[in-house]
Formats: C-alpha cells, sequence, structure tokens
C-alpha cells in the first residue's frame, strides 16, 4: 500500500467517521482511481471506524505543513 498526496486527496470529502467498506464504496462512486481503492482494499477489516485520513496516512500534510498565509491574499 502507498499514499500520495493526490490519490489521498481524493478521500478528502468521504464521509468521515468511516469503516473500510463505506471507504471503498465512497471511492468506487466518486470515479477515484484505481490504486485508491486497492489501498482502502489492503487496509485491515477488523471493523474499525476511521475519523479521517490521517487514520489511514498518518503522514497525511495537514494545513499547517504548507507555510501558506492565507490572510495575504
Amino acid at each position: 500500500m502507498y499514499w500520495t498526496l493526490e490519490l489521498a486527496s481524493k478521500l478528502e470529502d468521504a464521509p468521515w467517521p468511516a469503516i473500510k467498506d463505506e471507504l471503498i464504496d465512497f471511492a468506487i462512486r466518486s470515479g477515484a482511481p484505481l490504486e485508491v481503492i486497492e489501498n482502502l482494499q489492503e487496509l485491515e477489516d477488523d471493523g474499525e471506524i476511521y475519523e479521517s485520513i490521517e487514520d489511514i496516512w498518518p503522514d497525511y500534510p495537514s494545513k499547517e505543513d504548507f507555510f501558506f498565509n492565507e490572510d495575504e491574499y
């Protein structure tokens, strides 16, 4: 399983919190790339509820990771 920023961004509008099957269903319905669906299928299916993309990919960058000051624009 590998994540990139582009792949993970396909799950930004997912119905959080969600279980694995709900995320796979969302990815299919939203037309996400096959790699996103394959990554989700590789998650352990223990009925765990994922609160956000950070639960799936802990290295997902947050807005604080980008040195962008919204007040300047």
